[in-house]
């Protein structure tokens, strides 16, 4: 782990503060690709929405950036926009632009080592976080964004013309009301899990683990009066918790002390986890063997020894008799 300091690589030892608790840094490019490349909601402007214009670098491992090819799959835009996968395993160098591991295919617009290396393309001298996904836009050779939340809402409808998907997961009918629901799996599941996987301290981890599972329970509930988070659609909300429910069982409930319960344990939580598995096009950007490898390998503060354990292997496959 570390990060870029003046355009200087620091590594970093640590992944919690010294009261005890991860505390996750915002990301630092905030541009948006627009249909007409007018200006998003923070950044500059001219990012217009074209084909073959912008690139994805994503880990398969990484839940934030599983939410763009999720996406990217469900709007149609393999065609329209590349990706390069970095490899699992992040070491003192960070995210690696290696091919020696099935799925890994380094750097295909640049062929950098590393991932700070297309950052550093982006603006020389930077202090930043490395982190995926990285949206890039191979005409200006610079980082659109690096926030996998508002990636994930400029997928879903910039290209609509380009594409004629007009598939909407941010209708804007539900958008007042996802926002609650959203910001509550965020703070207590998609970063809970962290919270409580990289607490130093007792305390600490007992308050994200509690919070945790309150958050798990309340979702549990929901999802036993409706068939998705905002009713009978699916919506973002569904794909953001997703990604973090699709690795519980796997890395969260072992490696990170998730551990008051497994998700096969919820039956509505885990039916609607293989309902949305099962949706055409997602299965492809579900990778194990990366998810694995990655959380078991790159954190020594979590499991020092590196032991990649042979299971649990979850049937996302198995009908989920929520239609």
């Amino acid at each position: 782990m570390g990060r870029l300091v003046d355009g200087e690589w620091q590594t970093e030892a640590q992944f919690a503060d010294a009261d005890g608790s991860f505390k996750r840094k915002d990301s630092g490019f905030r541009n948006w690709v627009t249909a007409d490349g007018g200006a998003g909601p923070s950044g500059a402007g001219g990012f217009p929405a074209e084909s073959g214009r912008y690139h994805l670098y994503v880990s398969y491992a990484c839940p934030w950036a599983h939410r763009t090819l999720i996406f990217r799959a469900l709007k149609g835009l393999e065609e329209h926009i590349g990706v390069s996968v970095v490899h699992p395993d992040m070491l003192d160098e960070g995210w690696e632009l290696r091919t020696d591991f099935d799925g890994a295919t380094g750097d295909d617009l640049y062929g950098l080592p590393y991932l700070r290396d297309l950052y550093l393309k982006a603006e020389p001298g930077l202090t930043s976080k490395v982190t995926v996904p990285v949206l890039w836009d191979k005409e200006r050779e610079t980082i659109v964004s690096n926030e996998s939340a508002e990636i994930i809402r400029m997928l879903n409808s910039a290209w609509d013309g380009i594409t004629g998907n007009t598939d909407d997961y941010w209708p804007q009918d539900l958008r007042e009301a996802i926002e609650p629901v959203n910001a509550r799996i965020y703070d207590t599941v998609n970063n809970g899990v962290y919270k409580a996987g990289f607490a130093t301290k007792q305390d600490a981890y007992e308050r994200a683990a509690t919070e945790l599972f309150d958050s798990l329970d309340w979702l549990e509930d929901r999802l036993g009066a409706s068939r998705y988070l905002m009713g009978e659609r699916i919506t973002e909300a569904d794909w953001r918790l997703f990604t973090t429910l699709y690795r519980f069982d796997p890395v969260y409930h072992g490696h990170f002390k998730c551990a008051r319960n497994k998700l096969i344990e919820m039956p509505n939580l885990w039916g609607y986890t293989r309902e949305l598995y099962q949706v055409p096009g997602v299965a492809g950007t579900c990778r194990l063997d990366h998810i694995v490898r990655h959380y078991h390998y790159s954190h020594p503060s979590v499991n020092p020894a590196r032991i990649v354990p042979i299971g649990p292997r979850p049937d996302y496959d198995a009908p989920h008799g929520r239609g």
